[in-house]
């Protein structure tokens, strides 16, 4: 049974929502984490699918520093009380540090989301907490199905790539709370930049596996994708 239906379940879990990004290669003025997809702006739907569950204590959402005093008005439609909004830094690992220092003391579970994955499903969720709950990270994935390709400066073909072991990272993805604290606090001190949470875990020797994800999670990066979402969003999972 998932955990967004279990009447009794802790409510111990924290999520910070990352959408403090520019979406410069969407092409667009407007930012793309606000641009609607499927029905809400594309960061309400993060917000909405986490603040559903039962185990979620509280949802942060990491905005640009422009819009943090003042957020989208639609923003609001969400549960205030489970709700708090941080100010993105220079890179992501930023504003997942800002977003986690904001977080209650309770929490001892952290996922960390991009909003530009809106279409995240509960049952993705369900098993990052899980294996979270374990000890150790966990990532949503899927394996590599593509022949992969290394190629030099001039796009010129070094080798074809073992795929055998190779996964695409997707988030959501979580953590012990002890665990990330602990990783963002090393990466503070050795000046460290990861590009997602897990490669920061790894980098120091902590433990974080995959578990399955969904095509539903695509990342919204190009204009393109905009159609390629609204689509999948009226695919059932």
């Amino acid at each position: 049974m998932s955990d967004s239906t279990t009447s009794a379940t802790k409510r111990d879990v924290g999520v910070v929502i990352v959408a403090a990004g520019s979406g410069s290669r969407t092409g667009s003025d407007e930012l793309k984490q606000f641009r609607w997809i499927a029905g809400k702006p594309m960061l309400l739907h993060s917000v909405q699918a986490f603040q559903a569950r039962s185990d979620v204590a509280m949802v942060v959402a990491v905005l640009p520093k422009l819009y943090a005093g003042d957020p989208p008005p639609w923003l609001f439609q969400s549960d205030l009380e489970r709700l708090l909004v941080s100010v993105g830094g220079p890179h992501r690992g930023y504003s997942v540090q800002n977003g986690l220092q904001d977080l209650p003391p309770e929490i001892e579970i952290v996922v960390v989301h991009d909003a530009a994955r809106p279409l995240v499903t509960d049952a993705t969720i369900d098993a990052v907490i899980a294996e979270a709950r374990r000890g150790h990270g966990a990532v949503a994935a899927l394996p590599v199905v593509d022949t992969v390709k290394r190629v030099d400066e001039n796009h010129k073909i070094i080798e074809t790539v073992d795929r055998t072991h190779l996964w695409r990272a997707q988030t959501p993805q979580a953590f012990p709370r002890a665990m990330l604290d602990e990783a963002y606090a090393t990466a503070h001190q050795k000046n460290l930049v990861a590009t997602d949470d897990a490669a920061l875990c790894e980098m120091l020797g902590l433990p974080v596996v995959v578990v399955p994800g969904s095509e539903r999670a695509m990342k919204i990066t190009t204009e393109p994708d905009f159609a390629r979402a609204e689509a999948l969003s009226m695919l059932n999972e």
